[in-house]
Formats: C-alpha cells, sequence, structure tokens
C-alpha cells in the first residue's frame, strides 16, 4: 500500500486495530484540548476514562465556524494552538469560499501525518508506481496543492507541480496535459469542467488524450457533474474528501458507493443538529470530526465540519480499503442555500439541476436587489454550447427554473472562458453570490 519510506503511521490490519487506535489517540486528544485556553472548564466534567462511553463523549462541547470567526488570528491563536510560535512549522488558510479565512498553525508532527492523509488516498483511488498527476490545486497556504503533492513521494506516483488556473492558464494547463501525458488529473471539479469546456472550444479532443482518472475535491459532485466530466475527459472520476481544519479524511475506491474514511486517523460522527447526539447508520446529519494525529498544534475535539452526510458501516467494494474503512455519503457539501422572494433554493440541487441541461456548460447564480424597485431577484450567468441559439437556451433556463425551484430569474448568456476567469482567483468557484443591499 505505499513505496518505500517509511509512513507516520503503518496500515491498520483490521477494524479492530482501529478501535484500539481510537481508544488511545481520543485520551490523547481530550488531554492536548485541556491545555487550549477556549476549552478551559468546559471539559472538568468529563472522566476521562470513559470517553468510550458514547453519552460521555457527546457531552464534550461542538466545536464550530461561528466560535471561530468571532476571533482574530491572534485571539485564535491564544485560545486554541497550544504549541509555542518557534515550533509551526506551516500554516493552513481553511477552505471556504466566504467569510474571513482562518490560518491553522501546523507542527512537524501534524504535517508528517498529514502527508500520509492525503498520500492514502493513491492506493486507494488505485493510483501507484507507473502514474503521473497533473494538479492543479493551488500550490501555496491551502494546504491541498502544496501537501498532496508532496505525499506522492510516499506512494511512488510521479506529480507534476502545475499550481491553479491563475498561475498556469488554462491554455498552457492542456498543452501540458498533451506533452506530458499524465494518467491522472487532481483538481476541483469546477477547473475539470472548464478545461473540457475550453478544450472543446479549441478544438482539442480531451477525451482521447492520456487521463484516464480524474480525482476532485473540496466542491459538491454531484451525480450530473460526475457524468459530465467522465464524457468529456473519457476518464473516471472519483471523489475525495478533506478539510484544512484535519487533512485528507478518505477517497473512493473503484466502488464508487460512498468515501472511505481513514478512521485510524479522525473520529468521525454524524449527529443530529439540534442535540449534538448521534443518528443511526444510514439518517442524514452533521458530520464532527476529531483529528487524532493532526491535532499536536490545534487539538479540535468533535468540528462541526457543516458537512450534511449519512454514515455507512460497510462498502459493496473489496480490497483492503473497502475492509477496513466506513463510509460517509454526501447529502449536500454543505448547509448551504439562498432564499429568494420566500423560496428556499438548496445549493446542491440548483448545481445538480444546471449540469443536467446539456446545453449549459457552466453558470454562476446572483442574489441581488433590482435598483428601481428594491425588490431581489435572482441573475443567473450561463455559459452555453457552440451551435446553439443562446437567446433560446436562456428562455427554456428561465423556465425550467420557474417550474422547478419556483423562482422566476433573469438568465443571461456570457462569453465562453467568462466565468473561468473569476473562478481561477477563488480557491473554490463562487457558484453563489449574495449581493442584495
Amino acid at each position: 500500500l505505499g513505496g518505500h519510506v517509511e509512513f507516520a503511521l503503518p496500515f491498520p490490519k483490521s477494524r479492530e486495530e482501529i478501535a484500539r487506535i481510537q481508544r488511545v489517540r481520543k485520551r490523547n486528544a481530550f488531554e492536548l484540548a485541556k491545555t487550549a485556553t477556549w476549552y478551559r472548564g468546559k471539559l472538568d466534567h468529563i472522566d476521562p476514562d470513559k470517553l468510550d462511553d458514547k453519552e460521555v463523549w457527546e457531552s464534550i462541547p461542538i466545536l464550530d465556524k461561528d466560535v471561530l470567526r468571532k476571533f482574530s488570528h491572534g485571539d485564535f491563536l491564544d485560545n486554541l494552538c497550544i504549541v509555542p510560535n518557534g515550533e509551526i512549522a506551516e500554516y493552513w488558510r481553511s477552505g471556504g469560499s466566504t467569510g474571513q479565512p482562518v490560518f491553522y498553525p501546523r507542527n512537524k508532527d501534524d504535517v508528517r501525518y498529514a502527508e500520509l492523509s492525503w498520500g492514502r488516498s493513491f492506493p486507494c483511488i488505485g493510483i501507484g508506481p507507473g502514474d503521473l498527476c497533473h494538479i492543479s490545486f493551488p500550490l501555496g497556504v491551502h494546504p491541498a496543492g502544496q501537501i498532496w503533492a508532496r505525499s506522492s513521494r510516499l506512494f511512488d506516483v510521479g506529480m507534476v507541480w502545475v499550481g491553479a488556473g491563475n498561475s498556469y492558464p488554462s491554455i498552457a494547463q492542456l498543452d501540458l496535459i498533451g506533452s506530458l501525458r499524465p494518467t491522472v488529473f487532481i483538481g476541483m471539479s469546477s477547473f475539470a469542467l472548464h478545461l473540457a469546456n475550453l478544450a472543446e472550444a479549441k478544438g482539442i479532443d480531451l477525451a482521447s488524450s492520456s487521463v484516464r482518472k480524474l480525482v476532485c475535491s473540496a466542491e459538491t459532485l454531484s451525480a450530473a457533474k460526475r457524468e459530465k466530466l467522465s464524457r468529456m475527459w473519457g476518464a473516471e472520476v472519483f471523489d475525495v474528501f478533506g478539510m484544512s481544519e484535519a487533512g485528507l479524511m478518505g477517497a473512493e475506491t473503484a466502488a464508487h458507493d460512498g468515501i472511505h474514511i481513514w478512521t485510524d486517523m479522525f473520529f468521525i460522527e454524524v449527529v443530529d443538529a439540534d442535540t449534538g447526539r448521534s443518528l443511526p447508520e444510514g439518517e442524514v446529519g452533521t458530520l464532527c470530526v476529531t483529528p487524532l494525529w493532526t491535532n499536536h498544534a490545534t487539538p479540535f475535539l468533535r468540528w462541526n465540519s457543516g458537512d450534511l452526510v449519512s454514515y455507512v458501516s460497510r462498502s459493496s467494494g473489496s480490497g483492503p480499503f473497502a475492509e477496513l474503512f466506513p463510509m460517509i455519503r454526501h447529502a449536500n457539501r454543505t448547509t448551504g442555500f439562498f432564499k429568494v422572494r420566500g423560496v428556499n433554493v438548496n445549493h446542491a440541487d440548483f448545481e445538480d439541476f444546471m449540469f443536467r441541461n446539456p446545453a449549459v456548460l457552466d453558470f454562476q447564480a446572483i442574489l441581488e436587489t433590482e435598483p428601481a424597485t428594491g425588490r431581489e431577484g435572482l441573475r443567473v450567468l450561463v455559459e452555453i454550447k457552440a451551435a446553439t441559439d443562446h437567446v433560446a437556451v436562456c428562455a427554456r433556463v428561465a423556465v425550467s427554473i420557474k417550474d422547478t425551484f419556483e423562482v422566476t430569474p433573469l438568465v443571461e448568456a456570457l462569453a465562453r472562458g467568462t466565468l473561468a476567469t473569476e473562478f481561477e482567483r477563488s480557491l473554490k468557484a463562487p457558484r453563489f453570490i449574495d449581493r442584495r443591499q
């Protein structure tokens, strides 16, 4: 399951071994958290010898983004960082596309275990010696790009450190794919979609390229988007899951029936958002994560990621990852939705709806206030396939949105590549923007 290097943590041999690791590391995580200022007085009532008792564990307060948003960077370090400045090896930027980003300190041990967490995605997906990956995540303070690229050496996987479209232009990335012939593309699904649209516009047959696997993260990968990417790239599409607060936590296998979570590295719960209590297998709830090895600098307990998921104990697939690790299935990437004229519209539902339209290549939804009337409205910007009647497509999209979501939008066609230029400036594609006054 790896190359010739020594791993920070050996691959577990059984689910029983994983349970033993969790017992020890949950206690360690609890003791580390007690040294953080924010947890002072919040854990005194908890018996550390009973952390495997579900009721005891669930009495630990859930930590969420609302808590962190109240802090300046200095306040965050004072409250939740437990290592001195001299021991910080690097900072990781939080991955959200809205609000003030948080910069998480990591010491050398955090980085070592993080490299393993990202690297495990390679054997899980079936990437190994002989493969060459083209990575298009930003290679900077956000960990996804640079940690993932660095982790490839652990598993003898080749890596082209390309970076995002704002640092290495999209057309140049297509040229690299043609000349270096990578077998794997790693990037955000929105950028992979943009490259496919650009290739089509330039007369490049991306489906006949050397790329046979697409690995996507950081955004919703709906069934419609997965199908479109697979068709346009001629490749098998894999989803992975992670966060800056923890690391890369899991990946799909070839069964594509859920994301296997490395539960020897991350303790997960699917809880009721109101009570904080665990839900039965298969029920949709909020994902809470306790890092077991990437917590040396910021010892988060029960971090509420904002993801709505269900827990699945076993996969229909085969192999060590399917046998050892349980899965999560996303209901949608986060709890995001917008309300316009009293109607709630879920982001994931709207995105899935738009990508199921074969004439629509890409889109952005903007909530805004009409200057003349003060009335709030929805404007949908779309990029449309060549050789189609743009006016007719916009009209059909507007009618379909009204019929499906009970909101009447203004739909406008953009020149191809317009949205990609904007999306390339952001870590995550800002498909939903609220500009209401």
